[in-house]
């Protein structure tokens, strides 16, 4: 069985959108339908915080401490990461798919991984280290393809 045969699953994310995406064909000329598509607002980092970083006293001594800042916009991409990880495993759940490839950013991919249920997880016949969410279907159909042709 290969990678990307008919009725696979392919979920192209990074931290802020996510495609999911149906093969409806076959794995030699994969044709990729939308499925499904997810965004989330999630603004720089400098427009989420409300100030800037406190300090707080060292003890007995005048000194004080800057205390570190939130990432606020790197906890969003973690939140979104967490959100995928539920939609996959009701899909799943439910018989959407058997197969599926993820395809993401390292650090996405990553936070991803760590989140999915042993059942999705199960899943998984592949993984894309590459930002695929802004490029066009046929774009994306060619390098998963190829992607997944090089990694056999």
């Amino acid at each position: 069985m290969r990678k990307l045969d008919h009725g696979t699953w392919v979920l192209v994310a990074d931290g802020e959108k996510a495609l999911f995406l149906e093969n409806v064909t076959d794995s030699l000329n994969p044709n990729l339908q939308v499925r499904h598509e997810k965004h989330q607002e999630n603004p720089p980092n400098s427009a989420q915080k409300s100030d800037t970083a406190g300090r707080r006293s060292d003890g007995m001594s005048q000194a004080r401490s800057a205390v570190s800042e939130a990432d606020w916009h790197q906890l969003q991409k973690d939140r979104f990461a967490d959100e995928l990880a539920e939609m996959l495993y009701d899909r799943v759940h439910r018989g959407h798919f058997r197969r599926i490839v993820l395809v993401a950013p390292p650090k996405t991919l990553g936070e991803l991984r760590a989140k999915l249920h042993p059942e999705v997880a199960r899943s998984v016949v592949g993984e894309v280290h590459k930002t695929l969410t802004n490029h066009p279907l046929d774009q994306i159909e060619k390098i998963v393809k190829s992607e997944l042709e090089a990694s056999a």
